[in-house]
């Protein structure tokens, strides 16, 4: 599973505070944590208003770089920040997010259509997020048309089914575990992406939750994440899940994870 490290966003309180506060030692060590972790990408997300987003990126992104040679998840609302931060990211990563929502394909497909950048898509548009499964498929099929407009290769697209909180809908889970088999069904080359944490919000015992969602997900076709990849649970749950579906020949990466300490339960003292 690729893994996205979710800690360098600054929606979540402590990082708004870090960068509140411009504290560059804490993002140090949360870069350095996940990249030792196994992180595939560092998320970083500044969640300010957009007259300083720019230069607040800029600045996370110097501080992140300087310690991680892992690529970047660049993330914001906004494509016109997204476009402007391009500059500063030394090499090609993951842009986070477009949609069929305004204009957002317009202004950042072509602004990657000839690199190697990859690009996280929401199945939403201009009327938000599609209740059901076959709403969502249709505003996927209109990303890869886009996609195909610009030139811009199906594996370069991380399609996101937009994982929403399970104690707010009885069907949420179906709906996403639906949507994740029908991208995966009409298309072999996209990656297919959640934020895994998503699904437990205001629920109790959260890891339990996101552990028995990212199994069900794996399982329907899901092959990124966006998680702590600093959570041993997590980590042994999503390596468990592709044990348990075959993606793992002969459990073998299960068991070097274990061999080397990265899942299981930690030495006792």
């Amino acid at each position: 599973m690729i893994i996205i490290g979710e800690k360098l966003n600054g929606s979540i309180p402590s990082m708004g505070k870090a960068i509140a506060e411009r504290d560059e030692a804490r993002i140090r060590r949360l870069a350095v944590r996940q990249e030792d972790a196994g992180a595939d990408y560092l998320d970083v997300c500044a969640s300010v208003p957009e007259d300083v987003e720019e230069e607040t990126l800029k600045w996370m992104l110097d501080i992140v770089q300087e310690e991680s040679s892992l690529p970047i998840c660049l993330d914001s609302p906004s494509p016109n920040t997204i476009v402007k931060a391009l500059k500063y990211v030394k090499k090609p990563g993951l842009i986070n997010s477009v949609s069929m929502e305004g204009d957002k394909i317009a202004k950042i497909f072509p602004a990657i259509a000839d690199t190697r950048w990859k690009c996280i898509a929401l199945c939403s548009d201009e009327k938000g997020i599609p209740p059901t499964a076959q709403q969502r498929l249709a505003v996927f099929e209109r990303i890869l048309q886009e996609a195909d407009r610009y030139g811009i290769a199906h594996d370069r697209l991380f399609i996101d089914p937009l994982v929403e909180m399970v104690c707010t809908s009885e069907t949420g889970v179906s709906t996403v575990i639906d949507t994740i088999k029908g991208i995966r069904e009409r298309d072999k080359d996209v990656h297919i992406v959640g934020a895994v944490s998503n699904i437990s919000y205001n629920l109790p015992a959260r890891a339990l939750i996101n552990q028995a969602f990212v199994t069900l997900a794996i399982a329907a076709g899901m092959d990124a994440g966006i998680l702590d990849p600093t959570n041993r649970d997590m980590k042994g749950a999503i390596y468990a899940a592709e044990a348990c579906t075959g993606l793992d020949d002969y459990c073998m990466e299960y068991i070097v994870a274990f061999r080397d300490g990265e899942i299981g339960p930690l030495p006792k003292a």
